[in-house]
């Protein structure tokens, strides 16, 4: 649950799930919502892979999923686990020799579709090699690669057809003892997908993995996104979730931590609260805005900074973030810090400045937890 006693408005009941591990990462229970994203380079260009993961890391990814299309990617698979800062889950689909290898390489999770792997008797290796290397299981249902005869059934893809899909493969994998597992149900139809994970939400404690996917370019797909994940987690469900885009891999975790951010279920980083600017301003807000972004990525300490251009919303917005900024005339704005007034500023002073105060608030935040983590042990 997202507490807030003060503003009750803003609380989310999260589902009630089961939790499993993907390597360290806690996924369902009482876990934070983690964030993935999965690398596009070739996985046997190994040092390109490597180099993938680690700035999707950086950028705030858990977890981060590779695809193993063929033995010389589960070969190389073992490399890119031993590198990785964060677990690794293997995305196999129909080989189901490719699943066994990537548990052997280390794999934190398998991303498969039992009923997809080939008969009872390799379903029943891949669950043995998950269990035999503590590797968890992602049951992958997509509306785009419905079983044959769900298709034939119900004439299209639609959320009854995913459902009755993910629960035959959870029937597998609970049938073999392996609970070790959580299920995604994606479609590119935001109406679709919503759909399907509210019905399956009644039906079992498995952690959901949100996604809407082949969700588009990075302005389309990061606002079908939004709006799927956002109205998904808000109703509670969701214990993992990866924003698909056709974009660079730490765009999408980048838009990930923004989702959460905004319905306060995680935070990370600055959480920039701008004004869209207009004839008022007085200083550029759009150009300042884009100096801010790229000059606090270094940041990881949750916290917030207004950066509004007039004096109409300025006061009022600095007054719930730690650092503000809000212009007034004749080349000067004013600094707020905790809320109250501060200083006034020149805006050709201002971008170097704010920087040095996040940074300074942020040196601050981070050594009032160590105190209060010593403290406490």
């Amino acid at each position: 649950m997202s507490h807030n006693p003060i503003r009750p408005w803003r609380n989310i009941d999260r589902r009630k799930t089961r939790q499993i591990h993907v390597g360290s990462v806690p996924v369902g229970g009482d876990a934070p919502i983690s964030v993935q994203t999965m690398t596009n380079t070739l996985t046997t260009d190994v040092k390109g892979t490597i180099a993938q993961v680690q700035a999707c890391a950086e950028a705030g990814a858990d977890i981060v999923r590779i695809s193993v299309p063929d033995e010389p990617s589960a070969r190389a698979l073992k490399e890119i686990v031993r590198e990785s800062p964060v677990p690794i889950v293997a995305d196999i689909h129909f080989h189901y020799k490719r699943g066994i290898e990537a548990a052997e390489a280390g794999a934190a999770c398998l991303r498969i579709n039992p009923g997809n792997i080939g008969d009872e008797k390799r379903v029943k290796e891949v669950i043995r090699a998950a269990r035999d290397h503590d590797c968890a299981i992602r049951i992958g249902v997509n509306a785009g690669s419905l079983e044959k005869h769900l298709l034939d059934k119900y004439g299209e893809p639609c959320p009854d057809a995913m459902v009755e899909s993910g629960l035959a493969h959870i029937k597998i994998l609970e049938d073999n003892d392996f609970l070790n597992f959580k299920i995604s149900m994606k479609a590119s139809d935001v109406f679709m997908t919503v759909a399907a994970y509210t019905m399956l939400a009644e039906q079992t404690d498995a952690p959901f993995h949100l996604g809407i996917t082949e969700a588009g370019g990075f302005v389309g797909g990061t606002v079908k996104s939004a709006i799927g994940l956002g109205n998904m987690l808000w109703a509670g469900l969701g214990d993992t979730l990866r924003v698909s885009l056709s974009a660079d891999p730490v765009e999408e975790v980048k838009i990930g931590f923004e989702i959460l951010k905004s319905l306060g279920l995680r935070h990370r980083g600055v959480n920039i609260i701008s004004c869209p600017s207009c004839a008022r301003q007085g200083f550029d807000v759009i150009k300042t805005v884009e100096a801010l972004e790229k000059r606090l990525e270094h940041i990881k300490t949750p916290m917030s900074l207004s950066i509004i251009g007039c004096v109409v919303n300025g006061p009022g917005e600095a007054l719930m973030t730690d650092v503000g900024f809000t212009g007034g005339g004749a080349g000067s704005g004013m600094v707020y810090l905790a809320g109250k007034q501060s200083h006034k500023l020149s805006n050709d002073q201002m971008i170097e400045h704010i920087v040095e105060q996040v940074e300074k608030k942020a040196a601050e935040l981070e050594a009032a937890r160590a105190a209060e983590a010593q403290a406490a042990e």
